[in-house]
């Protein structure tokens, strides 16, 4: 193509903003006024963008980098996995009683007692990788899991084992933390937001699989319910391991029995206790 070509047919009028802030800092005359904070180019000015004003802008970016990057990486669906960051896997279980104090021993028995829900996440995990779907050429169920530790360190490790790519959506919190080492990198998000998180676990979800856990996963847990029964959302398999302990951290019959929702209600999720079990549920729901 000759330069009097590309003059007539390239699509772009205007240079990248990319282009034009390298143009800007190459050629910047030091000024007072070019040195002033107000003279930045918004879009490269941190302070400015990290104002309470901004938030507006902040919750779009969230929202869009995660959406670009994973319709770009061909994520079609997901299978999302919820649970504690607190269960040891099985090799850790003996040594979190070991180090427990006195008084904390009876409590990290109950947790170490749950270290089969690791395994069954790791295995579940694993069991999607290598039933991989492609439909118009994007991925289906892959698996996505907070990104910590526990729990979602298990289902991406099942699936990161098995040679796929992994899903990881972290959240800033004020101690320190970071993705496990099975979120495959070029898919490690991070948020700010907790909205705009639990929005991305959902907007790919095809399947929802809910570990025991805490208060991140009861929230998480019980705004899916309210979409889905509010219909918000059109239903999904939503795979709920052990029954034992939700059944006793969580009344739902009692919910039913007083009203406040209906006994149909108790039919948007399914117990499971193993992968497999809650694989076939998947399968059924689809006709895969």
């Amino acid at each position: 193509m000759t330069d009097e070509e590309e003059k007539r047919l390239h699509r772009r009028r205007f240079y990248p903003a990319e282009q034009e802030a390298e143009f800007v800092e190459a050629h910047v005359v030091s000024t007072p006024q070019t040195q002033s904070e107000a003279y930045k180019l918004a879009y490269r000015d941190t302070d400015f963008l990290l104002r309470e004003e901004l938030r507006p802008v902040r919750f779009q970016l969230e929202l869009l980098k995660c959406e670009m990057l994973l319709e770009e990486a061909k994520i079609g669906s997901t299978l999302v996995c919820y649970g504690s960051a607190r269960i040891p896997s099985p090799e850790e279980a003996a040594d979190l009683i070991a180090k427990a104090a006195p008084e904390k021993k009876a409590v990290a028995q109950r947790l170490a007692a749950k270290a089969k829900y690791y395994e069954e996440a790791r295995k579940l995990g694993e069991i999607a990788a290598k039933c991989a779907i492609i439909e118009k050429g994007m991925r289906q169920f892959v698996v996505c899991s907070g990104g910590g530790p526990s729990i979602m360190e298990a289902a991406n490790r099942g699936a990161a084992e098995a040679g796929a790519e992994t899903i990881g959506l972290n959240i800033v919190l004020p101690h320190e933390q970071a993705p496990n080492k099975y979120v495959t990198p070029d898919l490690a998000f991070q948020f700010h937001y907790f909205a705009l998180r639990k929005m991305h676990f959902l907007l790919r979800a095809r399947a929802v699989a809910v570990f025991p856990g805490g208060y991140g996963t009861l929230d998480e847990f019980m705004e899916l319910l309210t979409l889905i029964q509010t219909g918000k959302m059109k239903p999904i398999p939503i795979l709920l391991f052990g029954r034992e302990f939700w059944n006793r951290v969580v009344n739902f019959e009692a919910l039913a029995d007083e009203g406040v929702i209906n006994h149909e209600d108790l039919k948007l999720f399914e117990w499971v206790e193993t992968a497999e079990e809650a694989w076939a549920k998947v399968v059924a729901f689809y006709d895969l």
